[in-house]
């Protein structure tokens, strides 16, 4: 596709260690690059119900991601039971905390808790990363993209041992920030 990717690191991820990993969501290819981005540490999405309806691609969707219906607390409840057994087999979650992929002239959308509570359920270490260019090489709007850059910053990883319920929206806001000034700074540049 003529794209090339920089992956910058902040530090190495433990051998062995699983790990809640959060990235703001801006293209298709943001799941091709999480997978360059951690290729020797395995982990499992959890990704929205309603893209397995998409032809060809649902069908390894569905195979290889944790499913939620996001209108049913039941089965954001099963989520969570799901992606602990990962956890507990040596599995890292992934998450793109804002839900989707916002509208073309929003950089960064709100974050929903689900990331945060199970990292903090469950005393994973989450690892903040941002994606600058995803968006410029294939976003959402028909005939827009082209070549180039896909750089990745992984932000340092986050403890969550100390970190209570109480503290998830606390928790949020702080990763929140993280990516949003990362974007900015690099708008700034």
């Amino acid at each position: 596709m003529g794209c090339y990717w920089t992956v910058k690191r902040s530090e190495p991820l433990k051998k062995g260690q699983s790990y809640v990993f959060v990235a703001n969501h801006t293209s298709m290819t943001d799941i091709m690059l999480m997978l360059v981005a951690f290729k020797n540490h395995p982990f499992v999405f959890i990704g929205k119900k309603e893209l397995v309806k998409i032809p060809i691609f649902g069908f390894f969707y569905k195979r290889t991601c944790i499913l939620v219906d996001r209108s049913s607390p039941e089965s954001r409840k099963a989520v969570f039971i799901r992606a602990q057994n990962r956890i507990k087999q040596g599995s890292s979650i992934c998450i793109f905390p804002e839900g989707g992929v916002p509208k073309e002239s929003v950089v960064l959308d709100r974050f929903k808790a689900g990331a945060f509570r199970l990292a903090i359920n469950h005393k994973v270490p989450l690892v903040p990363m941002t994606f600058f260019d995803n968006k410029k090489r294939l976003s959402y709007t028909f005939f827009s993209g082209s070549p180039g850059k896909m750089r990745v910053q992984v932000h340092p990883t986050i403890s969550t041992d100390h970190l209570s319920i109480e503290d998830t929206s606390e928790f949020s806001k702080e990763v929140f920030n993280l990516i949003s000034n990362s974007l900015e700074a690099d708008l700034k540049a």
